[in-house]
């Protein structure tokens, strides 16, 4: 039984990890580069939209899931059997500090950057809409490059600690 746990924990939490690493990599490779393109207006209002409907249950599910399953895995891998029953727990350990960067970097910079943009208010009525975008745009993106980067290594970490409790297991 504690064998089906562990796979079934560890896949959602690889499964929850890759949505919240897509997540990063789109905002990177897409979602920001089409609204660098924008007039400034354009680009507060957008963003400020966002930032309110990313909250969400299913962004719910999979940011705050990613972490919590993967330390859920890690603890019924690390009850589970001897050393050698364990290949996968390192990987599982680092995968979860790698995604304790994503959270930090979400926590202390992107966040803080949503609320900022948000309180600068309607874009219409903005009186200088270049500043809060400069004060937001560059450093929001530098920033998710680095939740892309740290997210999408955790996840790797995940899809080789399934590798190798499958090899284990198998």
């Amino acid at each position: 039984m504690l064998e089906l746990f562990q796979t079934i924990t560890l896949v959602a939490a690889t499964v929850a990890m890759g949505l919240t690493a897509g997540l990063f990599y789109t905002f990177s490779c897409s979602v920001m580069l089409g609204l660098a393109e924008t007039d400034d207006r354009t680009f507060i209002g957008v963003m400020q939209r966002i930032n309110r409907r990313i909250l969400n249950g299913w962004f719910a599910l999979s940011f705050g899931g990613a972490p919590l399953l993967t330390l859920l895995a890690g603890v019924l891998h690390l009850a589970g059997g001897g050393e050698d029953g364990r290949p996968a727990l390192p990987w599982i350990a680092a995968g979860f500090v790698l995604y304790g960067v994503t959270f930090v970097v979400t926590a202390a910079v992107n966040v803080p950057l949503n609320n900022a943009i948000d309180a600068a208010g309607d874009p219409a009525a903005i009186a200088d809409p270049a500043a809060v975008r400069a004060a937001f745009e560059t450093r929001w993106v530098r920033w998710n490059v680095v939740r892309a980067v740290s997210s999408t290594a955790a996840l790797a970490c995940l899809a080789w600690a399934l590798v190798l409790y499958g090899g284990a297991t198998g």
